[in-house]
């Protein structure tokens, strides 16, 4: 379902269903439970789970919406819901987007990608479990 972006009201809440539909058919891997929609990302070890962090630290700042984190050693949970307007908007799902696009990236999957990605053969190199 495309946005138009001169019709967003960024502080208008959307309706269980509706997050629910946008979230099958745009962010597959998050989930609406509880009034947030919420992704957990797996790591290899801290050094990945504190490149997640970072990254959606960087986001979250640059877009001026700010998620609730919670991590460990080897994973990290992002929540995000509009507390000023009590529910989920289109900021929240926005920032999903760039969250998992960011975080998701795989460089060397690509076709014809001159970035070869961090090497998967070496667990010292690890640092996301990509699902």
């Amino acid at each position: 379902m495309a946005v138009d972006p001169n019709t967003i009201d960024p502080k208008k809440t959307l309706a269980d269903e509706e997050v629910a539909a946008r979230l099958a058919a745009e962010l597959p891997k998050w989930k609406l439970v509880d009034g947030w929609i919420r992704r957990t990302y797996r790591t290899s070890s801290w050094k990945g789970t504190l490149m997640v962090i970072n990254t959606v630290g960087h986001l979250a700042e640059a877009a001026w919406h700010h998620p609730d984190l919670t991590a460990s050693y080897a994973w990290v949970e992002v929540r995000l819901m509009s507390h000023d307007a009590k529910g989920i908007t289109e900021r929240d799902l926005q920032l999903a987007k760039k969250i998992e696009d960011v975080v998701g990236w795989q460089p060397g999957i690509e076709p014809e990608s001159a970035l070869e990605g961090t090497p998967r053969s070496d667990l010292r190199f690890a640092y996301i479990k990509y699902d």
